[in-house]
């Protein structure tokens, strides 16, 4: 497990270089559309495009974990999204556009609050 977690963080590190890049931005907002409308489970629309994010090897691996773990969100992230989202927000490479959307997945419960619906809709606009 723990040789798992290294290769994800380098994956991480080298592949968020990109993060700025059109597709994944785009990406990163579609993403955090989803989070802020979020109540309990993704909608099979929402998961279906989720699912495409995540399966875009052209993505940052970062993008790609954020959207795995909002698809597979029921009532909040299992434990492999929590760990994954704590790992990206542990990226010191990581914008921090990523690392507070992916504090966000990693803590939601239910759905978004008013706070984090904010923040989303001031760092995706």
């Amino acid at each position: 497990m723990k040789l798992t977690r290294k290769i994800m963080l380098i994956a991480l590190i080298g592949l968020f270089s990109q993060f700025s890049m059109a597709d994944n931005a785009s990406s990163a907002k579609e993403i955090a559309d989803i989070v802020a409308s979020l109540n309990h489970f993704p909608s099979d629309a929402d998961k279906a495009a989720l699912m495409a994010i995540s399966a875009d090897d052209s993505l940052a691996e970062g993008v790609r974990a954020m959207a795995t773990a909002v698809a597979n969100f029921a009532h909040s992230a299992n434990d492999e999204g929590k760990s994954a989202m704590a790992e990206i927000q542990a990226n010191d490479q990581a914008p921090d556009r990523a690392r507070a959307l992916a504090g966000i997945i990693g803590s939601l419960m239910h759905m978004a609050s008013a706070d984090a619906k904010a923040t989303l809709a001031a760092l995706y606009p």
